[in-house]
């Protein structure tokens, strides 16, 4: 028995002592069999792990923090990471649901991350990727998994590095993120995956316009997906005029220039095609050295914005920044003040006030 207990002394400081103890084993424990879990390949244990990383609660972020510390240090071959975007319709699910097979049947150990958008006024999100993936979903080797991206720009949630740790940690070789979509600032994904491949479909002249020139140099490999049919005539086109554009534009990788692939995900046309040309930029990249630096460059820039996420929750959970912005707030919308110098100041009240 606890000594202040038996002496009657101080008994609810005791309590909450002896309270605040248990929750920190618990939290070990919790933290250690999830490890534990992951390491030996259980798919329940990582989707518990994935579902620790997305908790927003603070006592959540500190096991999800020491989870994560732990799964990186788990000894694993280099996994392939692999982002894929794309315009809506272009058949993003199917097609990572056909190569996924694929490459179950390769013997490869297969995990994809799909990221929804969030709902600017519910917060919610659809997720209705593993229904889309039915039979990927199913399979022993696979683990789909589907994540809210709770506002975060890049076509990404902010923890999906976090949760491609996990995965590699537990034996997934392939992981492969989806993100919610092209757009002007869908390219944070490129920040965390090795490899960028962008799905275009036939006809899309007019779609190719729309497509923002930031994401077409990003791309290590452009799929014309739907290329058979009544629309592999289109399809060729569409490679042609894709080949060009891709010429005007500055390869990012010293190794390696973007290659431009036709395939259809419903029939399985040229799949094997694409599959070989990502293995052959991989190997281009460990020849060459970039593989190293470009795993160390993921970190570095995550490493930031994790520091400027921090920052953020901390400034709002601040009450002297919060009862200065809220004043500041009201000069700003009557015109009295600009939004930059109401921002500085209550930065500054931040930092004079941590």
């Amino acid at each position: 028995m606890c000594a202040f207990v038996a002496s009657g002394r101080a008994l609810t400081p005791c309590i909450e002592f002896c309270m605040g103890q248990t929750r920190h084993s618990s939290s070990l424990r919790t933290v250690e069999a999830l490890v534990a879990g992951i390491r030996q390949g259980d798919r329940a244990s990582l989707a518990r792990g994935i579902t620790l990383v997305e908790s927003t609660r603070s006592d959540h972020q500190q096991e999800a923090r020491k989870l994560v510390s732990e799964c990186i240090k788990i000894p694993r071959p280099r996994s392939l990471r692999i982002g894929l975007t794309g315009t809506p319709g272009v058949g993003k699910s199917t097609f990572i649901e056909s190569l996924g097979m694929r490459l179950l049947q390769k013997g490869h150990r297969v995990s994809v991350l799909a990221v929804d958008p969030s709902s600017t006024r519910s917060g919610g999100s659809i997720l209705g990727d593993k229904t889309r993936m039915q039979e990927l979903s199913a399979a022993d080797n696979a683990y789909v998994r589907p994540s809210p991206n709770r506002g975060s720009l890049g076509g990404v949630a902010r923890n999906t590095l976090d949760s491609i740790i996990l995965t590699e940690a537990c034996g997934f070789d392939v992981c492969l993120v989806e993100t919610v979509g092209v757009g002007q600032s869908e390219t944070m994904v490129s920040d965390m995956v090795d490899m960028f491949v962008l799905l275009m479909q036939p006809g899309s002249g007019d779609e190719l316009q729309g497509v923002k020139r930031g994401i077409m140099e990003l791309a290590d490999l452009v799929v014309v997906n739907k290329a058979d049919g009544a629309m592999e005539l289109a399809a060729k086109l569409t490679r042609s005029e894709i080949v060009n554009a891709l010429h005007l534009m500055i390869p990012r990788r010293e190794s390696w220039s973007p290659k431009v692939v036709r395939a259809s995900a419903a029939t399985g046309y040229n799949l094997d095609r694409v599959w070989s040309t990502v293995l052959h930029y991989f190997d281009k990249l460990e020849k060459s050295g970039e593989w190293d630096a470009l795993r160390a460059d993921q970190r570095r820039k995550w490493m930031w914005r994790e520091v400027s996420h921090l920052l953020l929750a901390r400034l709002d959970r601040n009450p002297a920044s919060h009862k200065i912005a809220q004043l500041l707030e009201a000069d700003v919308l009557n015109g009295s003040i600009p939004a930059g110098v109401a921002a500085e100041q209550i930065v500054s009240k931040f930092l004079s006030n941590p």
